[in-house]
């Protein structure tokens, strides 16, 4: 739970703080104070990423297992500083170094900098290591500052952080927020200047964050690059008005009802997926559907917390019988407490799977992008819907010849992206086509935009 509004986080981070450049004499490991945190720790380490973290202690693979394919390069030999801690907070989701703590995060320094930094909020209800291979990896490669942050809140009982429906999501929004300006001064302090360019970048969730701060703080960014970001609109589509209908008609779909089939394609699940949803039938979408309901709307199942797991339709109080559009107005504006509005403030990159079956492309990014452009910021977005792109990686080493991994085409995006910042603008916005012949193992490695 928040122990503070927006305005105070941001002058407590601020109040006090010098911004003077450490004595050239200095250790390359001196102190980091992380302006605003409550605990933190640090180490000095030969290597920062996840081939060095990995066997240090100084990373947690299950943060961020499942999230992309074995055969993605990683890269190693960035040596640096790395500090771990957290801000203060009364939740206790996070189990992450025993603390029992939320609002954590993980701050790391190459010792050959470039000058930017990347902020990164995680996916899902991950903890803060979870875009240490997806994301930190190529940046800290590149020279690139990074800070992830586990958003405030985890794991799947999330939504009981807070005083009111919505309250955790929003948090995320916060924490992310806090992070940055924290950044920004404990970097400005340990290189003597502080960064030349800041970009948010993120997956899932982390790609939601990416959206809100980029449209409510831009001035903190330069730009960004969003990996299947999750929409949020108080009128819908959100995830709380596409998943109770897959809920609903999979188990006759399974059995081999044509009309239930209809009816998850006419959800806006893609054609041709077929293939992932018993997966996402088990895995992803009633957890999600339960999960990220009761934290907007916790009077739909009285007394229950997140509702019944797999309960068919009929059930009372079941999830597969849930209708967005027909709950109170209470919920809809805990919804719009966190809402997306399109009128993008910064340059963002965006990426998302066509056969992504967690977020269906045609409810979610194709939504955004025209939201960007009634916005009037059309100028400042790229599109690059990934042909045979799924919601995450994990699923490409079970399904190589169906399936093909976004983080590659994430690595070119952020690459485009600062190339944009220096004047160069990306490629227009697009569907890539799967290239005709690659191998998985070079799908692995490369994507063109």
């Amino acid at each position: 739970m928040r122990t503070r509004r927006l305005p105070l986080v941001l002058a407590g981070l601020l109040a006090g703080t010098v911004l003077t450049a450490p004595a050239a004499t200095a250790a390359r490991c001196a102190p980091v104070p992380v302006p605003g945190a409550a605990h933190q720790e640090q180490a000095c380490l030969a290597d920062l990423t996840t081939t060095g973290t990995l066997a240090t202690g100084h990373t947690v693979q299950a943060d961020w297992a499942g999230l992309t394919s074995a055969a993605l390069p990683a890269p190693s030999g960035v040596p640096g500083v790395q500090v771990d801690g957290y801000f203060p907070d009364t939740s206790k989701t996070n189990g992450n170094h025993g603390w029992n703590h939320d609002a954590q995060f993980v701050l790391r320094l190459p010792d050959r900098w470039n000058g930017g930094l990347v902020v990164s909020g995680s996916p899902g209800t991950r903890r803060q290591y979870a875009d240490d291979r997806a994301i930190g990896d190529q940046v800290l490669a590149a020279g690139y500052a990074f800070a992830a942050t586990d958003k405030g809140n985890t794991g799947t009982d999330f939504h009981a952080d807070g005083r009111r429906p919505g309250d955790a999501l929003a948090e995320w929004n916060d924490r992310v927020t806090q992070l940055t300006v924290a950044a920004k001064l404990a970097i400005a302090r340990h290189y003597g200047r502080a960064p030349a360019r800041t970009i948010a970048a993120g997956l899932s969730n982390g790609g939601y964050l990416v959206r809100w701060q980029l449209e409510n703080r831009p001035w903190l960014y330069d730009g960004g690059v969003d990996w299947e970001g999750t929409l949020w609109t108080a009128g819908g589509p959100n995830l709380l008005t596409f998943l109770p209908p897959a809920l609903r008609e999979y188990p006759a779909y399974a059995a081999g009802d044509p009309q239930a089939h209809q009816a998850i394609l006419d959800a806006g699940f893609a054609p041709g997926s077929e293939f992932l949803w018993p997966y996402h039938d088990q895995v992803y979408w009633d957890l999600t559907q339960r999960t990220y309901r009761a934290e907007v709307d916790p009077g739909f199942d009285g007394a229950l917390a997140a509702g019944i797991p797999f309960c068919t339709s009929g059930t009372p109080a079941c999830d597969a019988d849930y209708d967005y559009a027909e709950r109170p107005a209470a919920v809809h504006r805990a919804v719009e407490r966190v809402a997306l509005t399109g009128r993008l403030g910064r340059p963002l990159l965006t990426l998302h799977g066509t056969l992504d079956s967690l977020l269906p492309i045609i409810r979610d990014s194709d939504v955004y992008d025209r939201m960007v452009e009634r916005a009037g910021r059309g100028a400042l977005h790229r599109y690059y819907r990934i042909e045979d792109g799924n919601h995450v990686d994990g699923l490409v080493d079970t399904f190589p010849d169906r399936l093909r991994p976004i983080a590659p085409c994430f690595r070119t995006a952020f690459t485009a992206l600062a190339d944009w910042l220096r004047g160069v603008r990306p490629p227009a916005s697009a569907t890539v086509a799967r290239p005709a012949g690659a191998t998985p193992a070079e799908l692995a490695t490369a994507c063109s935009l």
